[in-house]
């Protein structure tokens, strides 16, 4: 009875202390009215809107594709009697002759007949495809664990993921230029600045590291590395990676390293991950199947945190964990297969790929290095080529851009200007094309070129070394142009040899006026 009492007496007073409670119908209405900044107090004097009128985000009116937004005002109108090529989609699954191996094909019908993957998995994903991950990207120097392991939805997916938990609006990131517009297009609708620092195409596009450092200050929040890269096709050296690093350990700054081509080198290349080589600037490493299995439409990538003396710890792990559970978990069904894509594809895959790639590869070098007006730069891994247009020899064209469109309109022929990566006079080819259609599409570069080709003497010089009688007697010559079909690989060579020379002579001749001209000014403030 006493028992009873005490409870009577305690709901007697939980009684008095809990106001009456309100209907869920309330509770939701003051919860919609407190999202949309109403307090119940002023909701009643609210004034309903007497039309339609919704604004998109702010996040979203910052978002925006470079190359989409370069391409949607491009006249791409093929010839209508010229099959189109194109060389400018970096998917490699496009034209059919590139196809993941049976291994992995295998794996994911087993998944799918297992019925075991239908459902949702963690955020960060199961933990038998975070072991496989971590087994395949560890190293000497870089060894991970399923707990430094997030799965994402593709690796642009990760590079979201990271850039959102890594920097704040107003912060800026470092990137490389020419590069992949994704890490602007990601970074701008957050408000994010992205500082281009220049890679060096005489040097195989190494990074300019007096200018990357220019572009470091207290708001700088990471350094994207990308290595294999596009557009360009490097592969930086153990000794370059390492003057990055640098860098970033001068000014404590972490790295965001874009791997997607991990291992996707040529013979001679060698693939290192940035991270085994720093036991003190944190990396976060973005990755994922895309490339190297060939599978982009399977969208499973993965981030990879290598934390250097618990820098992340604190709460960039934890952002990451944030993030990662926006998208409710990657692709389960890929997930049961990682394991067995991860571990069993075999090797003569991946070496058959790149025997493909390389070949082509060394086929567009030579091809269009005897392209006049053209300087081809050699990848050395991934899946792309950047090309020099020397716009100075197709004066006609005052850009890339139009360069590209008239090369679609005559030649039907596409290729990426380099504008889209904010590298003006060149192009990007892709080299997954099948080599007879990567061949007749440099033969149409060398007939439109050749065509377009205007080519006065930089300089009497170059007059004079070229023998104008063996250089136009065949071809014929109008007001400087080039007319016919020059398949002449000498032609070329002359010309591009007295270019060379000239060139050489013009910058010693400058040189010297330089020198002289500060001896005049040294003697000047002696006297």
């Amino acid at each position: 009875m006493i028992r009873k009492m005490k409870q009577t007496a305690n709901l007697e007073v939980v009684a008095q202390e809990i106001p009456e409670i309100p209907s869920f119908e309330s509770l939701r209405l003051d919860n919609l009215n407190n999202l949309n900044g109403i307090t119940s107090k002023n909701s009643q004097s609210y004034v309903p809107r007497s039309e339609w009128k919704i604004k998109a985000s702010i996040v979203a009116k910052n978002t925006f594709n470079p190359i989409r937004n370069i391409l949607e005002t491009m006249d791409i109108t093929p010839h209508p009697k010229k099959k189109m090529i194109s060389l400018s989609i970096g998917d490699p699954t496009v034209f059919g002759n590139l196809k993941p191996a049976k291994e992995i094909v295998e794996a994911v019908k087993i998944s799918l007949e297992s019925g075991v993957n239908n459902g949702y998995g963690p955020s960060t994903g199961f933990a038998p495809a975070r072991q496989a991950v971590a087994d395949y990207v560890s190293v000497p120097g870089g060894e991970v664990t399923p707990d430094d392991v997030i799965l994402c939805s593709g690796c642009s997916c990760a590079l979201d993921i990271t850039i959102s938990a890594i920097a704040d609006a107003g912060q800026n990131i470092l990137v490389p230029r020419p590069g992949f517009p994704l890490y602007t297009t990601l970074a701008a609708g957050l408000e994010i600045e992205t500082r281009e620092y220049n890679l060096l195409p005489d040097q195989d596009w190494e990074v300019d590291l007096k200018h990357m450092e220019s572009l470091i200050d207290e708001n700088t929040a990471a350094i994207i590395v990308n290595s294999p890269s596009n557009p360009c096709g490097n592969v930086f050296s153990i000794a370059h990676l390492k003057q990055i690093l640098a860098v970033a350990e001068m000014y404590k700054i972490p790295i965001i390293a874009d791997e997607i081509y991990d291992n996707f080198v040529f013979p001679g290349q060698k693939y290192v991950p940035i991270a085994s080589l720093t036991t003190t600037v944190p990396v976060l490493s973005c990755g994922g199947l895309t490339k190297r299995f060939l599978v982009p439409g399977w969208r499973m990538g993965w981030i990879i945190i290598y934390d250097r003396n618990n820098v992340f710890a604190e709460e960039v792990r934890r952002g990451l964990l944030c993030m990662s559970q926006r998208i409710i978990g990657s692709n389960t069904l890929i997930q049961g297969a990682l394991p067995t894509i991860l571990k069993l594809t075999p090797r003569s895959f991946f070496d058959d790929t790149i025997t493909i790639i390389e070949r082509n590869a060394k086929l567009a070098f030579q091809k269009l290095k005897s392209v006049p007006g053209l300087m081809p730069v050699m990848p050395q891994g991934a899946m792309y080529m950047m090309v020099r247009v020397d716009m100075s020899r197709f004066p006609q064209f005052s850009t890339d851009l139009q360069f590209v469109e008239r090369l679609v309109s005559e030649q039907s022929v596409f290729c990426l200007p380099g504008k889209c990566f904010n590298y003006p006079n060149y192009v990007r080819i892709v080299l997954t094309v099948p080599e007879n259609l990567l061949s007749e599409a440099c033969d149409r570069i060398l007939e439109f070129c050749s065509q377009h080709l205007v080519c006065p003497p930089p300089s009497r010089l170059v007059g004079l070394l070229v023998d104008n009688r063996s250089l136009y007697a065949t071809y014929g010559k109008k007001y400087g142009m080039f007319l016919g079909d020059p398949h002449s690989d000498t032609w070329h060579n002359t010309w591009q040899l007295a270019l060379t020379i000239a060139d050489s002579i013009r910058n010693n001749d400058e040189q010297q006026r330089k020198m002289s001209f500060g001896r005049k000014n040294s003697t000047t403030r002696e006297t």
